[in-house]
């Protein structure tokens, strides 16, 4: 059974870092392109981050970029996603996905993701 779990959600003050992490059961992720999505209340889901299996390459949202880094951990097969300066704008559930391909190219829509993890909680207050 293919699932995907993510961790390292939590409170952080404005400012603050935290570092979310996606691993997963039944498969692995080397081999396929995964990104992140996140969803705060009332509001559609948005693609905040991608990383391709086949080349490396990383995309990011306008919102996050130069703020969030995705990397991959190839000896535990894992992806993170490293956010900095985090603000009023970022509290969301966050979620890993994948969708059986390699390439992330302009895959930010939810329906190119067939597997998503369950989300954990971002919160960013004093």
């Amino acid at each position: 059974q293919v699932q995907l779990v993510e961790s390292g959600g939590g409170l952080v003050q404005p400012g603050g870092s935290l570092r979310l992490s996606c691993a997963a059961s039944g498969f692995t992720l080397d081999y396929y392109a995964v990104g992140w999505f996140r969803q705060a209340p009332g509001k559609e889901r948005e693609g905040v981050a991608c990383h391709s299996s086949a080349d490396e390459s990383t995309y990011y949202g306008d919102s996050v970029k130069d703020r969030f880094t995705i990397s991959r951990d190839k000896t535990n097969h894992t992806v993170a996603l490293q956010m900095d300066s985090l603000s009023a704008a970022d509290p969301a559930v966050y979620y890993c996905v994948t969708g059986g391909f390699t390439r992330c190219g302009s895959r930010w829509a939810t329906s190119d993701y067939r597997y998503w993890g369950q989300g954990t909680q971002v919160t960013v207050s004093l």
